[in-house]
């Protein structure tokens, strides 16, 4: 939300005394004798002007000192959503192509698995607008890629630097859950979701799944499990004891547009408060003011210096 305000409204005040001095507090001019009068061209016009532009430039003045200016205000206080993070699966088996069978997001490119679940991520960030979202990357190992953030498009340029195997080529996904969890530490959100996938069964970290059920449930964090690729890939039984311990739910997605829609159905999840600090974005434009009492001064001046 835009408006227009002064910063100190109360320095406008100044122009009162200012312009009663202005035209009660004349100008002593020593009187000059001469007989003949009418060899002097009284120059009025000019007089009035003078009184004119004064007052313009003092005006000017005492409304820049009150700082005019535009607020951008957006408030997360009063906005309903939630705090997602979204868990990302970079292990070797996300470099595998042929997912996009039906050439639903590669047209005909032949796009990975990790680079088709990059760009439904970034689908449903966009669509999150009044969620936080947070990114977190696993592998070998887990790290936050993105912090949980109100700015979705920040977390979607974190997103496109992402690679495959940059965390390592095979699955922790106890460690996934503990560093998502982890995410949430200064979540003020009632409904805090973890979106889980991968392709893939539990194979390293020094975590297992079920010791990272603990902090989760702890901190009241559903996890929604994802299991993409064929049958018998994912360690399906696995993700849907993750996600029923945790009051999560569990889904397939054997293909790329089976994986939008799931995203669309945990999108329809129950929305909460949020809250968090009020932001405020200020444009000052008092630099304007003092640019065109500079011009008027200069006016006064060049006029002056002709007469």
């Amino acid at each position: 939300m835009n408006y227009f305000t002064f910063e100190y409204p109360y320095l406008i005040f100044l122009l009162l005394p200012l312009l009663y001095c202005l035209y009660k507090c004349k100008e002593f001019q020593k009187p000059i004798y001469f007989v003949h009068l009418h060899f002097m061209r009284a120059k009025k016009s000019f007089v009035r002007l003078e009184w004119i532009v004064k007052i313009l430039i003092l005006v000017l003045l005492c409304v820049a000192l009150s700082s005019p200016i535009i607020i951008d205000r957006f408030d997360p206080q009063n906005r309903k959503g939630k705090d997602i993070v979204l868990a990302i699966d970079a292990s070797g088996s996300m470099n595998s192509s042929g997912y996009d069978s039906e050439n639903v997001l590669s047209e005909g490119e032949r796009l990975s698995r990790f680079e088709l679940t990059k760009i439904i991520a970034k689908e449903f960030i966009n669509a999150r607008v009044q969620d936080n979202v947070g990114i977190v990357l696993y592998g070998d190992f887990a790290f936050i890629a993105s912090p949980i953030t109100y700015e979705k498009e920040i977390v979607v340029q974190m997103l496109d630097l992402l690679t495959q195997g940059m965390a390592g080529q095979n699955t922790a996904i106890g460690e996934s859950i503990v560093m998502s969890a982890r995410a949430f530490k200064y979540s003020k959100a009632k409904t805090k979701i973890i979106i889980l996938l991968t392709d893939g069964e539990h194979n390293s970290g020094a975590i297992s799944p079920k010791e990272a059920l603990v902090s989760v449930k702890e901190q009241g964090i559903k996890i929604y499990t994802i299991a993409m690729g064929n049958k018998g890939e994912a360690d399906e039984a696995l993700l849907q004891t993750i996600a029923k311990e945790s009051g999560g739910a569990f889904f397939y997605a054997p293909n790329a547009k089976e994986l939008q829609e799931v995203y669309e159905q945990i999108d329809s999840l129950e929305s909460s408060k949020i809250k968090s600090q009020e932001h405020s974005v200020k444009a000052y434009y008092y630099q304007f003011l003092l640019l065109g009492a500079l011009a008027l001064l200069l006016f006064l001046l060049a006029r002056e210096m002709k007469r």
